[in-house]
């Protein structure tokens, strides 16, 4: 069987998606009056046409949007007028914008297809154990970002095409039991289950690791609310020891349902997205997108007069900066010659102070793994080698970091070294990315020396630095998660845009216009001035 027959597949999964009310959407359904019923559709064909469709948002859209957001990413302001204006300025944040985000709830409507499938002599248990989990992953990102959302009337499709909107805690109270149901599937081990096999295009019918997969999203959710009080802290609490002697993801977490450079289809969204076409023509967002003015001088360790933000990082050079971006050979801003990562500030335009109009040499996208700094004119076996890596769900450095705030924070029901997790995540990171391993292990010795970068100083200090360092691993990888962190801790420093309009980054977004249109009776009113203040609408684990 050709692993590629699951990228086929994706047209026909679509016809499992149940539309939740914002967008009476059924993909493709409506338009082929040949198509096999839904109910035809078997979990087998739906899981990973399900997993790649969700995937396909997370390695665009929530990578454009997290980048931008944690002021990794800047716009080639030399080549394209106007890049990421809404991004920077935060003036015009209204309900068109980011909207593909909410457009992962048709994708987990196929999660929740699979739970509902007729499973009386247990052969689908493995199937819907995925599917809980899946679901579970790309909800808490709905909740997360917005807040209130459609859940318990949600993925009804035409039964209930106006579902009411739940409160945000209750959501994730119900995913954390989704997560415990789905390992209780796993722990039986019914006899009569079927191995996924190549159908799960995850762990390949590995069911232990979808165990620490799902105990690693649950710890994940719990981590989220370090600041909730009263029955909610206390719930928190009781959950956190059912992880005391749990086993947490400790590999890349991807997704490959048999990507090929054969077409575009069946690329690896995240490459196709932001470097080459499978024709290997360099695809726009690779000229778009540079690194930001910020990013560089961190990982550069660049000395920036007058703005303790930067002490941390000055003088030290990340072993990742290559990897992440692109090498120039360039000048820096006193006109002095230099080699290494070349940002542009947030929002400055040609000539202004961040981008001055005498060089335009600046730091593309490095692809970390796909390419490192070489210039993509000499990528030549880049597109296959890496579309058979994947793309992450969750890396290795993402658990390892929440491991270690885990550890930190409640060392009384996690007893593993929170040290060795934060050092963990860090090498992980850079193997991912193909940095040296003895130059990163330096790295490490060095950064913690350095509270808010290494493991020293007070425990405040030491979350600072799990923070920044998640953001230098997360980028480029999954920084809407990132984002997310920042908005939960405040950390790690991230400087507005020089055209923001605002004090600060939104707490959340904004439903989208297909929602006052099409559930106008549930949907709460959410003004653009809500977003950037904390009140009742902001996410439950972050009003205090």
């Amino acid at each position: 069987m050709k692993k590629n027959k699951f990228l086929t597949a994706l047209s026909i999964v679509a016809l499992s998606i149940a539309a939740t009310s914002c967008s009476n959407e059924y993909l493709d359904v409506n338009d082929n009056p040949n198509a096999i019923q839904a109910e035809s559709i078997t979990p087998d064909l739906m899981l990973p046409g399900a997993i790649s469709t969700a995937y396909r948002t997370q390695g665009g859209t929530m990578v454009q949007f997290g980048n931008l957001m944690m002021n990794s990413w800047a716009g080639n302001t030399y080549s394209f007028g106007g890049a990421f204006s809404r991004e920077f300025n935060l003036g015009s944040i209204d309900n068109t914008f980011y909207t593909g985000i909410w457009g992962l709830y048709p994708r987990i409507a196929n999660f929740a297809q699979i739970e509902i499938y007729p499973n009386a002599d247990h052969k689908q248990d493995n199937y819907i154990a995925i599917a809980k989990i899946m679901k579970a992953y790309y909800m808490q990102y709905i909740v997360d970002l917005y807040g209130d959302v459609p859940y318990s009337e949600a993925f009804k499709g035409r039964d209930n095409m106006t579902p009411k909107y739940d409160q945000d805690s209750d959501i994730y109270k119900a995913l954390i039991t989704s997560l415990e149901e789905a390992n209780a599937i796993i722990a039986a081990g019914n006899a009569n289950a079927e191995n996924p096999g190549a159908a799960d295009i995850v762990f390949h019918g590995t069911m232990t690791k979808w165990a620490s997969f799902s105990n690693t999203i649950k710890l994940r959710m719990l981590v989220r609310m370090s600041k909730v009080t009263g029955d909610l802290a206390a719930y928190r609490d009781a959950k956190l020891q059912t992880l005391a002697s749990a086993t947490f993801i400790d590999e890349e977490v991807v997704v490959n349902p048999g990507y090929s450079a054969a077409t575009d289809d069946q690329m690896n969204p995240y490459i196709l997205n932001w470097a080459r076409t499978s024709a290997g023509t360099q695809v726009q967002n690779y000229g778009l997108v540079v690194a930001s003015e910020h990013m560089a001088n961190a990982l550069e360790g660049n000395l920036i007069l007058n703005d303790a933000n930067y002490s941390k990082f000055t003088g030290l050079k990340d072993p990742r900066r290559s990897r992440l971006f692109t090498n120039v050979a360039s000048v820096d801003y006193n006109g002095n010659a230099f080699t290494g990562l070349k940002g542009i500030r947030q929002g400055a335009v040609p000539g202004q102070p961040g981008a001055p109009i005498s060089n335009t040499n600046t730091s593309k996208l490095g692809i970390g793994n796909f390419a490192g700094s070489a210039a993509i004119s000499t990528w030549t076996d880049v597109i296959d080698v890496n579309n058979g890596r994947g793309g992450v769900l969750m890396s290795s450095a993402e658990s390892n970091f929440l491991q270690a705030e885990a550890a930190l924070r409640w060392p009384s029901v996690f007893t593993f070294s929170p040290q060795a997790k934060f050092e963990s995540a860090i090498k992980s990171n850079a193997a991912w990315l193909g940095a040296n391993a003895a130059t990163t292990t330096a790295y490490i010795t060095s950064a913690n020396a350095r509270p808010g970068l290494g493991w020293t100083g007070s425990t405040q200090q030491k979350i600072e630095a799990i923070m920044t360092q998640k953001w230098i691993a997360l980028t480029n990888v999954n920084p809407t998660e990132m984002f997310i962190e920042y908005n939960r801790t405040g950390y790690p420093w991230t400087p507005l845009a020089v055209t923001a309009q605002q004090v600060n980054k939104p707490y959340r977004l904004i439903y989208p216009f297909s929602e006052y249109a099409a559930n106008a009776a549930n949907v709460p009113n959410i003004s653009a001035a809500d977003i950037f203040v904390k009140n009742q609408h902001t996410p439950f684990w972050n009003q205090n």
